[in-house]
């Protein structure tokens, strides 16, 4: 079975970098592609970029669509979120996902794609 673990969480201010990584463990062999949302506080769940695992082919989400870039490294078995030029509202629990249930089919900003969750990392961003 999947297990996820994010890293890369912290404290930045406004117009800075940041790169989550998200490490996955345990039945690799079954993921076919992998996703990060956020939650902001009070705030619904949403999508902020996919990941096929073999393409690979890459979806982003309309509002941070130029500022971040997803990557994943088939060797160690982990995604990466580069998020730059942060804004406070960027602030939130970002959250990796694995699919492990087949190729996705457009549907990369689901969260009913994804079948394993990472326990998320906290990002704040200062103003």
């Amino acid at each position: 079975q999947v297990q996820l673990v994010e890293y890369g969480g912290g404290l930045v201010q406004a117009g800075g970098s940041l790169r989550l990584s998200c490490a996955a463990s345990g039945g690799t062999f079954s993921i076919y592609g992998m996703g990060w949302f956020r939650q902001g506080p009070e705030k619904e769940r949403e999508f902020v970029a996919g990941i096929s695992w073999r393409g690979p082919v890459e979806d982003y989400s309309d509002s941070l669509k130029g500022r971040c870039t997803i990557s994943r490294d088939l060797g160690t078995n982990t995604a990466y979120l580069q998020i730059n030029n942060l804004k406070p509202e960027d602030t939130g629990v970002y959250f990796c996902a694995a699919r492990t249930s087949g190729y996705f089919r457009g549907n990369y900003d689901r969260v009913s794609a994804y079948s394993t969750w990472g326990q998320g990392t906290l990002v704040t961003v200062s103003s």
